[in-house]
């Protein structure tokens, strides 16, 4: 049914329920600079200059000083106090390279106990202060859910078994993740595709009017497998196109498939189509690419919800021979003739249901359910909005912001339309409500850097739902914030969440870009150097570190897992992707790496795989990930005008010759001195994750020394080495990686307490999954907030 009010009205007035001042500010605010205190302490400042420099022009000026630029970091400049509170994060990097040894490097004297104990207090107490006694929890742009926010968010306030979020932009990423408020902006397109999602998510879960079969499109987009084609998807061999489609209501529905063939051989194209695990039925497709078919079969769903189609091609045909093209006067020509057989998918729809006697759709019912017989259409529309309107924007509802909700519903019923149709006119205006799309939290002095308030108890809901589930808050954590009785539940909550299935989302959206994982789904190996590699394969290398990250959040296994891990999930083609025997079919299953050469996630091939260039190994990719992701010291961009290893002039010998000879670079050799051992560890593992005991005719040389000094054989003893002598980097950076995602935001000096703080408490207890989450959570930046504006 068409809604009578327009579009722009339902927009205006939608952005009209901010109300009145609220305390969260514009909407795109972005954090504001903060400036040094001109007036700095005298004694540091004599310290820095008497006992410090000194020590830093003798001992560092050589690599560092005078115009040296070794690993892009120069001291030049930084000869006074002012100058150095302007740079905190090079002199962040100073006191981890320090810290851990790694400077001054290997081949110079080491600094003193004394010297380095002073370097590092120094650089603690003067660059990063803290007062335990008043911490500053910092603060949080005011931002918009993102896709997967978006659109589990509906899933769980609505209940439509479709993702509306996957037609808006990509959203933007900060500090690794695409969650952090800084760069989650909201142009002008996206409020259209707010709208447009609001009114088909209502549109699929409320019936205002008379039962119409209804069209649901799955585009070639929306299928997994094969190559895309832009508006297509295609299959050049013998494979399944899987996509997820929605079923209201059980019933019978027409299911339509869009098609056409690149014909060859004496066959036409065969596609075979199936729901779920019934029988598959097969055609003919003879259409061709200028006139796609529509391919037609009935479905009898039992039941509703999201059903898995899977459309396959089933008679792959390749051909090639030469033959001779007679020519006038000259010997025949001869070409090339390839007859290839392909397959491509344009779209499939599910119309229905076809039985105009269905039942309502369960999510109809249920977002009436407190319409009670007897009672008059105000009060049950009052109701049903309420209730609605609470769970949608994450909070209670006031009085007024309910009463503009009603004045919409007024509107809509004054100008003919009937409850259900009026209802949805003014849920549609609540989904897209700034309380609906963006995570604002009320607080009583925005504007005051120095006062710091506890989030309430309902604003703690949301964060703890959109960490841990990228989603609202359920019944349960609703019911213990109206009661005030959340933050006396943490412990138990938390674990609550984690075994449930919708934590799932911690390994799509944190494991997802943490590892790096969402990378595999644009990687291209070679297929003539990697010919075992295929897009089936492609999905199980990611499907198995999905589960490997899975299984340590629902089981709470220990952290260290993460390195040390002995099993890993395969199913028959990654087990002898792998050479791991007795492992059949398509199911994933759990087994053990007990004498194999993996362990953990750094030999998966996942991880392997991304880390490669299309044609071999890299090492400095390799070195350069773990550095990032599993150590936490980046190393800086590379200089410029450098070229790659293949550029220039043809160089003979290993990998490892070859990239000895590339560091003949002063200017790279000290950050390939970080990132290259590490990698030539894992060269026992090809460009797709195979184990190879040679590389080609040439003897793989594995061991290497940190440039801290710690010496390994090969990859097993180098995760070792991660897991002890590296201990404290490893959880550190997993602590700042987990307390980023859960914030929203990037880390500044003052998070240093909370993320010592959380590697404590794994420390402490033991190390489990939920140990990690607990410090996250319990942590000051967590659990409270200040106001906008520089603290000092």
């Amino acid at each position: 049914m068409t809604l009578a009010l327009p579009r722009s009205a339902l927009v205006l007035l939608a952005l009209g329920l901010l109300g009145g001042a609220v305390g969260w500010g514009p909407i795109d605010a972005a954090p504001k600079a903060r400036r040094p205190d001109p007036k700095a302490a005298l004694d540091p400042n004599i310290e820095f200059q008497e006992q410090l420099l000194p020590v830093l022009q003798q001992r560092c000026w050589d690599c560092h000083g005078d115009g040296a630029k070794k690993g892009d970091v120069n001291f030049d400049s930084q000869t006074n106090l002012t100058a150095v509170l302007n740079d905190r994060k090079l002199w962040e990097r100073v006191l981890h390279t320090v810290g851990t040894g790694e400077m001054p490097p290997k081949k110079k004297e080491p600094l003193t106990a004394e010297q380095k104990d002073r370097l590092t207090g120094w650089i603690d107490r003067t660059l990063f202060p803290v007062d335990p006694k008043n911490p500053d929890p910092g603060r949080v742009t005011l931002r918009r859910l993102n896709r997967s926010e978006y659109n589990n968010t509906i899933r769980d306030l609505v209940g439509v078994a479709f993702e509306p979020g996957e037609d808006f932009p990509e959203d933007d990423v900060g500090y690794g993740f695409d969650n952090i408020g800084d760069v989650l902006t909201l142009p002008p397109l996206l409020l259209e595709r707010y709208l447009e999602a609001a009114e088909a998510v209502l549109e699929e879960a409320i019936i205002d009017g008379p039962r119409t079969n209804r069209t649901r499109l799955v585009k070639a987009s929306q299928f997994r497998g094969g190559n895309d084609g832009g508006v297509m998807r295609g299959l050049a061999s013998n494979g399944d196109l899987m996509a997820e489609i929605p079923v209201p209501v059980p019933g019978t529905y027409r299911l339509s498939v869009v098609a056409h063939g690149d014909q060859a051989g004496a066959d036409d194209v065969q596609m075979g189509v199936r729901v779920d695990d019934q029988e598959r039925k097969t055609f003919e497709v003879k259409a061709r690419s200028r006139e796609p078919g529509t391919y037609d079969s009935e479905v009898t769903f039992d039941r509703a919800g999201v059903h898995r189609l899977t459309v396959s091609f089933l008679n792959d045909f390749y051909e090639e021979k030469w033959i001779e093209k007679p020519r006038e006067g000259k010997p025949p020509l001869k070409e090339k003739q390839i007859k290839d057989r392909n397959f491509w998918l344009h779209s499939a729809s599910l119309k229905g249901p076809l039985n105009s006697d269905a039942p309502l759709p369960e999510i109809h019912q249920r977002l009436f359910a407190l319409r009670k017989p007897g009672m008059s259409d105000t009060t049950a529309a009052r109701r049903v909005l309420g209730d609605f309107a609470r769970r949608a924007w994450r909070r209670p509802v006031s009085k007024e912001d309910l009463d503009r909700l009603m004045e919409l519903y007024k509107a809509s019923r004054n100008a003919g339309d009937g409850f259900e149709t009026a209802v949805r006119q003014a849920m549609t205006a609540t989904l897209v409500s700034p309380h609906f799309l963006f995570r604002g939290e009320l607080q009583p002095d925005p504007d005051n850097p120095k006062a710091v308030h506890p989030v309430d108890e309902f604003a703690l809901a949301s964060r703890l739902s959109s960490f841990l589930w990228s989603s609202m808050p359920d019944e349960e954590l609703f019911s213990l914030a109206a009661k005030r009785r959340l933050r006396k539940n943490l412990d138990a909550q938390v674990h609550r969440m984690l075994k449930d299935p919708k934590a799932h989302a911690l390994t799509e959206n944190f494991a997802g870009q943490w590892l790096q994982l969402r990378s595999l789904a644009i990687l291209q190996p070679d297929r003539s150097k990697f010919p075992g590699f295929s897009e089936d394969l492609r999905r199980d290398l990611r499907q198995e570190t999905e589960r490997f990250f899975d299984a340590i959040v629902r089981e709470d296994r220990p952290v260290m897992d993460f390195l040390l891990g002995d099993y890993t999930f395969v199913n028959g083609r990654l087990a002898k992707h792998y050479g791991i025997p007795g492992v059949e079919g398509d199911a994933f299953v759990r087994v053990s790496l007990a004498g194999t050469p993996r362990q953990g996630v750094l030999t998966q091939g996942s991880i392997l795989t991304l880390t490669s260039n299309p044609n071999r190994t890299s090492p400095v990719k390799r070195g350069k990930w773990v550095l990032e992701n599993l150590l936490s010291t980046p190393p800086p961009p590379p200089p410029p005008n450098v070229p790659e290893l293949e550029a220039g002039e043809k160089i003979t010998g290993s990998l490892r010759q070859r990239m000895e000879k590339h560091r003949d670079n002063a200017m790279c050799a000290s950050c390939h001195a970080r990132m290259d051992p590490i990698g030539f560890a894992l060269e026992h593992f090809d460009g797709v994750g195979v184990y190879r005991e040679r590389d080609g005719d040439q003897v793989l040389e594995t061991a290497g020394e940190l440039n801290s000094g710690e010496r390994f054989q090969d990859h097993r003893e180098l995760n070792r080495i991660f897991a002890t002598a590296k201990k404290d980097d490893f959880l550190r950076c997993l602590s700042e990686k987990m307390l980023t995602y859960a914030l929203g935001r990037g880390l500044e000096y003052y998070d240093r307490p909370a993320v010592r703080g959380i590697i404590e408490r794994l420390e402490q207890g033991q190390g489990r999954f939920s140990d990690l989450v607990l410090g996250v959570v319990e942590s000051v930046p967590f659990q409270q907030r200040r106001g906008e504006g520089d603290r000092r």
